[in-house]
């Protein structure tokens, strides 16, 4: 028997271009000889699909999708399809087999996750453990994501005669998820002696980004057939029956980045799909001369193409001659378009404007605020003008502890470093350089952050340097410790405060962020939910 896994990127709500990628994977597993096709969990509609899937319009659609590919499997290659499936009334994450032009068999996830980015239970129906499916004189155990990480639904799927189990997943990316997944899935074959095939969706989705990386684990819980990461793909494995038993022979198998290409290429798919699947061609972006701004200039030309992207330099009168220089270089090296537009004019008149009600005060951050906001105004509107897609170019560090301006640098449609801490931009930028040439000025990587709102002004003027910043940041937020456990780790207590005061005030700022993508265990939006009226003040 042979087994194709369909990698497939659909798009939420897409369901005639969704059913079409399905479509041609099954024309080319066809082509191949392959008996049954697996595509990924909710493939059809795309995932996760939120409130999508309740409109009674919508599931009448996704049902009539599923009749058509049914009746298209009349001879060749059967498909197992995932879906969501009104049944009696209940709406169901299901998988569906199809074959010889018939519906053939159903499976209703039972393990509906309701954490983290996942509220399934709120749109899901909890299936009860079904009985293997019967394909063509075997039986396939067939599970969907959640239902893999507990013992439960497989060892039932075992007593009841499955011989080897087929995981529908919508797993999206983060550190260390490949390595995860692996073992959990080992940890099944090994329970129970039977061979597992994992296939994946690929593709950003909002906040999400799914890395495929499907593969095929023998009885013994080794890799025998591993897809390509970041990309579409159809694994074809072989298999065979040997006494009694199936058996995943070896196949495929393709390399799987490690941490920081990983981590580029998530951000990377993250961005190329929100524009792509938002309807957008092209790009724009301010460009300080700092290095938040020229990794994002990268991404976007990896993501676009430079003919795709216009960068901006706005100067004030606090902007270094470097900082000039450093951004035009980084403009020419992507070869992407490149304007200057000072902002002196019209942060002059907005000191004009508020002179009667400002009076003598002395200049402090709302000058400084204004300066960004400028920025953000002529971004907007270039962005408007020209139908381009504006990417705002803050980092973790920034959004965790409200060093960015509301309505100034935090504008845009789309942040692609949202869930990279300071230090981890800093290490994405030399993989950047390995990946592209030197597209980034070494002098970006050696100079001081800074925002130039004032003369002479460094980040570490406000902030903790970046390297002991990020350190209690990922304690507070990843492993959500206390702060005597930060001060038996070394760090003054004083500090750790002031940097959860930081975190805990700037709730509201984070809440009016643009998107970005996941690429850590606890992203800043529905990883982590905080109130914004919030007394505790406890540690």
């Amino acid at each position: 028997m042979k087994i194709a896994l369909a990698q497939i990127n659909p798009t939420v709500g897409n369901i005639v271009g969704n059913v079409g990628k399905i479509r041609m994977a099954m024309q080319d597993a066809s082509q191949q000889g392959v008996d049954l096709l697996i595509t990924p969990e909710l493939c059809v509609t795309g995932y996760p699909i939120e409130d999508l899937a309740l409109r009674p319009s919508f599931q009448d659609d996704v049902m009539d999708a599923i009749l058509t590919l049914a009746e298209e499997t009349v001879s060749g290659t059967g498909l197992i399809i995932g879906t969501p499936w009104m049944d009696n009334g209940q709406l169901y994450n299901a998988a569906i087999l199809l074959d010889g032009g018939n519906i053939c068999g159903k499976v209703f996830k039972r393990h509906l996750p309701n954490y983290g980015p996942f509220d399934d239970k709120r749109i899901f129906s909890e299936g009860q453990i079904s009985e293997p499916l019967d394909f063509r004189n075997h039986k396939i155990g067939v599970m969907i994501c959640e239902d893999m990480w507990s013992a439960e639904v497989p060892r039932r799927l075992k007593r009841g005669g499955a011989e080897l189990f087929i995981v529908l997943n919508g797993s999206p990316y983060e550190l260390d998820k490949q390595h995860e997944r692996q073992s959990i899935a080992r940890a099944r074959v090994i329970e129970s002696g039977l061979p597992l095939a994992y296939i994946n969706l690929i593709g950003g989705q909002d906040e999400l980004v799914f890395d495929g990386a499907s593969f095929v684990l023998d009885a013994k819980g080794e890799v025998v057939s591993q897809a390509s990461s970041w990309v579409e793909d159809v694994l074809v494995s072989d298999w065979q029956e040997m006494h009694g038993s199936m058996i995943a022979l070896p196949g495929r198998i393709e390399r799987i980045p490690e941490a920081t290409e990983a981590q580029y290429r998530a951000v990377l798919l993250g961005l190329q799909d929100y524009v792509r699947k938002n309807g957008f061609k092209d790009i724009i972006l301010g460009l300080s001369g700092g290095i938040d701004s020229a990794l994002v200039a990268v991404l976007a030309v990896d993501a676009l193409g430079a003919d795709h992207v216009h960068t901006v330099m706005l100067p004030s009168v606090y902007t270094a001659p470097e900082s000039m220089e450093d951004a035009a270089a980084v403009a020419k090296a992507l070869g992407c378009k490149f304007d200057v537009i000072s902002i002196t004019p019209a942060v002059d008149v907005f000191g004009e404007i508020m002179s009667p009600v400002f009076g003598d005060y002395v200049a402090d951050s709302t000058q400084e605020n204004i300066q960004s906001r400028c920025r953000g105004v002529i971004l907007m509107a270039m962005a408007n003008r020209f139908n381009k897609l504006l990417l705002a170019t803050g980092n973790k560090s920034e959004m965790s502890t409200g060093y960015a301006t509301l309505y100034g640098d935090m504008c845009g449609a789309f942040a692609p470093l949202k869930d990279l801490y300071k230090t981890e931009v800093y290490e994405l930028s030399h993989y950047a350089v390995s990946r592209n040439g030197p597209v980034i000025p070494e002098r970006i990587f050696k100079k001081p952050p800074s925002a130039e709102l004032r003369p002479g002004q460094v980040d570490e003027d406000s902030l903790p340097p970046y390297e002991v910043l990020d350190a209690i940041l990922y304690s507070l937020i990843e492993g959500n410790v206390n702060f005597g456990a930060l001060v038996d780790q070394g760090y003054d207590l004083m500090l750790v405060k002031q940097v959860w005061s930081m975190l805990q005030l700037a709730e509201y700022k984070r809440q009016q962020a643009p998107p970005g993508p996941k690429v850590s265990r606890r992203h800043l939006s529905k990883d982590r939910r905080y109130p914004i009226t919030n007394g505790y003040i406890g540690g």
